[in-house]
């Protein structure tokens, strides 16, 4: 949940500090905290959480990145009972949690991923082409040596939203052929070799591709999707959600969940009343984004918006993951599976 969340982590800007993103309007919309508890579905380095619990809240804080896990284990103790940290999908909150008072999600891939070059998020530095934050299951590695052409182009077109995206993905298809891709360095020199790279680009050739193999591998827009379900159904009457994304695709499923969310769809005269559906949230606010302070302070917070809702008494809806419109993309296979 750190600020080297975003779209363009190779942008020009070197490292990012781990800066939580809309830090002030995130606890304004969670309160009130004086006793509440509240999920930091995203830890990460742990700034949206020492917030909450400065403020009087307790927590508990979920990654599936291991690392963020033992980095945190410091600030747990200190926290005298207040935090609780566990290693897990945020897409499965509410098993760990039940009637809270609040969620809070900050989408993407943290500054404290991005910075640790054997991690493989970032080619600012080489590393192992690699991508996981569970650090478990396929690689980008795995996706860019073993995908056909076609499921390449549909990746790096939808996720990365790169108009080069067939170009780039036959080029992949012949290079691996002599050898396979190994490194983050190789494939983004790969990228610009090809692609030519426009001195007025603020971002490099490479940067697209790479935020589609990221949002892929870690099926970002699925677990966001399944979170959102969960958050509804671990959240008391009264209980509040807030929601920082950085990239259109995030907040496209975001906006589309509480607009759905919060409204009464028109039922058939032919059902009886008892089936009428009845919104799960309300008071859904109009989007908040970054102050032009926080943007010049932080650069990588100029893409972030702030969603946020309150928790009605309606029972949550049953899940369908067809209601968030996510593409029609290839599954990941390790070897051996069909």
């Amino acid at each position: 949940m750190m600020a080297g969340h975003g779209s363009d982590p190779d942008a020009a800007g070197g490292p990012a500090r781990h800066i939580p993103v809309l830090l002030d309007e995130v606890v304004a919309a969670l309160e009130p905290l004086d006793g509440a508890v509240i999920v930091d579905g995203t830890f990460g380095a742990g700034g949206y959480t020492r917030a909450l619990i400065a403020r009087g809240a307790g927590v508990v804080a979920i990654d599936r990145d291991p690392d963020a896990i033992d980095a945190g284990r410091a600030l747990e103790a200190e926290a005298g009972g207040k935090l609780r940290l566990v290693e897990a999908p945020f897409s499965e909150l509410d098993q760990h949690v039940e009637a809270v008072d609040g969620v809070v999600l900050d989408i993407g891939v943290s500054s404290m991923q991005l910075d640790q070059a054997e991690r493989g998020f970032s080619f600012r530095a080489d590393g192992p082409l690699d991508m996981r934050m569970a650090q478990s299951g396929p690689s980008a590695a795995d996706v860019v040596n073993r995908f056909k052409a076609g499921d390449l182009a549909r990746i790096f077109g939808f996720l990365g939203e790169e108009r080069h995206a067939g170009r780039i993905a036959r080029m992949i298809e012949k290079r691996r052929e002599t050898k396979p891709f190994a490194r983050t360095l190789e494939l983004a020199d790969a990228i610009e070799t090809f692609i030519g790279r426009n001195p007025k680009d603020k971002i490099h050739p490479a940067t697209r591709v790479f935020q589609a193999l990221r949002i892929f591998v870690n099926d970002e827009l699925g677990e966001l999707a399944r979170a959102l379900l969960a958050a509804e159904r671990a959240l008391k009457p009264g209980g509040r959600l807030a929601v920082v994304t950085f990239h259109s695709l995030e907040d496209r499923i975001v906006k589309r969940f509480l607009a759905d969310r919060s409204s009464s769809p028109a039922g058939s005269r032919y059902l009886p009343e008892t089936q009428a559906v009845v919104p799960t949230f309300e008071k859904a606010r109009k989007p908040v984004v970054p102050s032009e302070a926080e943007v010049a302070a932080n650069p990588r917070a100029r893409s972030a918006r702030l969603r946020s809702a309150v928790r009605s008494a309606a029972p949550a809806r049953a899940a369908d993951l067809s209601d968030f419109g996510l593409p029609n993309l290839p599954e990941i296979r390790m070897p051996g599976e069909r």
